[in-house]
């Protein structure tokens, strides 16, 4: 089911629509790892409340390096590092005024890893979240607007599609797909959750069950949801919600590590070989789109490469 949202016969929409029908056709696509947590692991500085966000400014040369890394090692689609550039996040910075800067920057620099590499079917994914790292949130007629207005950023600067990231409270979510479904680009979206003690998976840091944030978009012009930045362990039971609820395509990026004061912690990720039999799994569930989020690196990427390849 490909969205009926546009019909131009652009090169990128020609790659988005390349893209789904090798999905409908039952292949799976990998999606790249992480960026925001590549970026900290490689000592680019955070910016205070907007987390890994500012590397598209600050350290350029570095998150293009990121992308390309990605690219060689199997990804078919790369996220720019616009997690935690959202209008509010850089206010809450001090830096709201390069929040158009921040974004097409970024857009930019992963278009360029593409193109430097030649890589011509590789799409750019514009990333755009909810998430406060000072507990501050906008009412929801802002952040639909800023949403709007970084979406169209994005398609600007040459981006293939937008996915929402670590939706984890329905009401800001729908402001989101409010706000960016005019921009013209087809709209994923991407749920981070835990599971409760009850073994029910929740929405992250929330009490809202994710088989309800399924019912709230499911007549929504979406053609795709993720499951990400959730824990390995946790996938499964997400993916049993989806089963049950959803009947378009399916993505995972899970993620791996611990988050202290801030700070990602590395020495808790899990191993390539063993994320790699996780999405094994994963995969033979059905899942179309396969990655990584916070912690999983090129090394991972590769190695999901080799198994959708049948080399490993």
């Amino acid at each position: 089911r490909l969205s009926n949202r546009f019909n131009p016969p652009s090169c990128e929409m020609s790659r988005y629509k390349k893209l789904m029908a090798r999905i409908e056709a039952g292949e799976q696509i990998i999606i790249d790892g992480a960026t925001g947590t590549e970026l900290e692991r490689r000592g680019v500085p955070q910016l205070d409340n907007a987390w890994n966000g500012g590397g598209a400014l600050s350290h350029p040369d570095i998150l293009k390096q990121i992308h390309k890394e990605y690219i060689r090692a199997g990804a078919e689609i790369i996220i720019s590092n616009t997690f935690a550039t959202l209008k509010s996040a850089l206010r809450d910075a001090g830096v709201e005024e390069d929040f158009d800067a921040y974004n097409r920057r970024a857009i930019t620099l992963a278009s360029q890893a593409r193109s430097d590499l030649g890589a011509n079917d590789v799409l750019v994914a514009g990333g755009i979240s909810h998430w406060s790292w000072s507990g501050k949130h906008p009412n929801l007629d802002e952040l639909r607007d800023n949403a709007a207005e970084q979406a169209a950023i994005m398609a600007d600067g040459g981006a293939d599609l937008i996915i929402l990231e670590m939706m984890s409270k329905i009401d800001r979510m729908l402001a989101l797909i409010d706000g960016v479904q005019h921009c013209g680009l087809p709209i994923w979206v991407g749920f981070s959750c835990e599971i409760d003690s009850e073994g029910t998976p929740l929405l992250y840091k929330s009490t809202q069950k994710l088989s309800d944030a399924i019912v709230s978009i499911s007549n929504r012009d979406l053609d795709l949801v993720c499951i990400m930045h959730t824990e390995v362990a946790d996938i499964d039971a997400c993916l049993d919600v989806l089963d049950k609820a959803w009947t378009r395509p399916v993505g995972v990026y899970a993620h791996s590590g611990d988050y202290i004061d801030g700070k990602w912690i590395f020495s808790s990720v899990i191993n390539a070989e063993d994320y790699t039999v996780a999405s094994e799994g994963w995969i033979n569930r059905g899942v179309n789109v396969i990655g990584g989020c916070c912690g999983i690196g090129p090394e991972h990427i590769h190695r999901l490469k080799g198994l959708c390849q049948g080399t490993i």
